[in-house]
């Protein structure tokens, strides 16, 4: 019996999640929530073992902060993000906060059903209408953000490449000569598996390398 709890602040369509789910009978609905800050009283309280999220909440806590905030107090769930966002920067968010599972509110109730059960037995499920090489690209930079392997010196590069540097202006501002800018923006790109100067900048910009101390 899986234990579930529903999050979303629109009655009707948590009251609709709910009645989908308890026809399935190895499916326990254990709590309901509407707001953030509810959500996480109920998952420590009731300690389920999916909660099916949604991440637009306006008042208070909205799902992602709330599902932060209960990964870090509940022991073993596992979380799914219900939402009719399909757009790459929330997935990426999804991602970076570590939920299991994110599937869009027009899914059929099948789906809901797998993705419960994938993340439940301990696989992650996002079917979000990416293709799957850019779904897979995604988690590839989460993991590379986690542990990072580039030097402070490749990340000043890094910084000043989505500042629009150009080598020459980057060898006199880090006092080195161009052909050592040259060859840092090798290492880098094989260090990250990159190959377009776009997808550097992209890279720096999600990692917030922008920010760096100058």
């Amino acid at each position: 019996m899986i234990k579930i709890m529903v999050v979303d602040d629109h009655v009707l369509i948590r009251k609709g999640i709910v009645l989908l789910l308890e026809s399935y009978a190895n499916f326990q609905i254990v709590g309901e929530a509407g707001d953030g800050e509810e959500a996480i009283l109920a998952a420590v309280r009731n300690k389920p073992d999916v909660i099916l999220m949604d991440i637009s909440i306006p008042n208070g806590l909205d799902g992602f902060t709330a599902t932060q905030e209960i990964l870090k107090e509940v022991k073993n769930v596992k979380i799914v993000l219900l939402t009719m966002h399909n757009e790459e920067v929330y997935i990426q968010k999804a991602i970076e906060i570590e939920a299991h599972g994110y599937v869009l509110k027009n899914s059929q109730g099948g789906e809901l059903y797998e993705a419960i059960t994938s993340v439940y037995n301990g696989k992650r499920y996002y079917n979000v209408g990416l293709p799957q090489e850019q779904l897979e690209k995604l988690f590839l930079n989460k993991r590379k953000r986690k542990t990072s392997i580039l030097s402070a010196r490749e990340k000043e590069v890094v910084r000043l490449t989505i500042l629009g540097y150009t080598n020459k202006q980057m060898s006199e501002k880090l006092l080195i000569s161009v052909k050592t800018v040259e060859n840092h923006k090798a290492n880098i790109m094989q260090k990250l598996n990159l190959k377009k100067k776009s997808e550097l900048i992209q890279y720096g910009l999600s990692n917030n390398y922008i920010q760096l101390s100058q």
